[in-house]
């Protein structure tokens, strides 16, 4: 896949939650999975070892604050977190708060649903509330 025909870096209705010059932290709003974000490396590049030190050390604390905020606010059983790339090789992470009553607990979400999705639902200003999280915790 060359970027042209690249989601990532051509992205359309994307919830941008925090964003600096390297990387972005964007809400899936229409997944089964509550809370699911993923951060996005802007540049369009395929594994983690193709970035350097100083560029990896500050993804992973994206990641990590994302997690952190997420684990703050819906206080899951469990966050995954995944970089996966396979079918589309842009460097990203999923980070996937999961509930003890979710359709795949205590399974992969990419593996068969086990029952119905969780009821869980979202604070009213879920997105407001991780921008301005991020925005503290990150910077601006």
């Amino acid at each position: 896949m060359n970027n042209e025909s690249c989601v990532y870096c051509h992205p359309t209705d994307e919830i941008v939650l925090w964003q600096n010059p390297q990387c972005r932290a964007i809400f899936i709003a229409d997944s089964p999975f509550p809370g699911w974000c993923r951060v996005v490396w802007h540049e369009h590049i395929a594994e983690l070892s193709d970035l350097r030190d100083d560029q990896r050390n500050s993804i992973m604390a994206v990641v990590a604050q994302v997690e952190a905020q997420l684990r703050q606010l819906l206080t899951p059983a469990k966050i995954n977190i995944a970089s996966l790339g396979t079918a589309l090789p842009h460097l990203h992470w999923h980070i996937i708060p999961r509930y003890l009553d979710d359709s795949h607990f205590p399974e992969p979400v990419w593996s068969a649903a086990r029952r119905a999705p969780t009821t869980k639902t979202l604070p009213e200003n879920f997105i407001e509330l991780m921008q301005e999280r991020l925005a503290i915790t990150l910077g601006a």
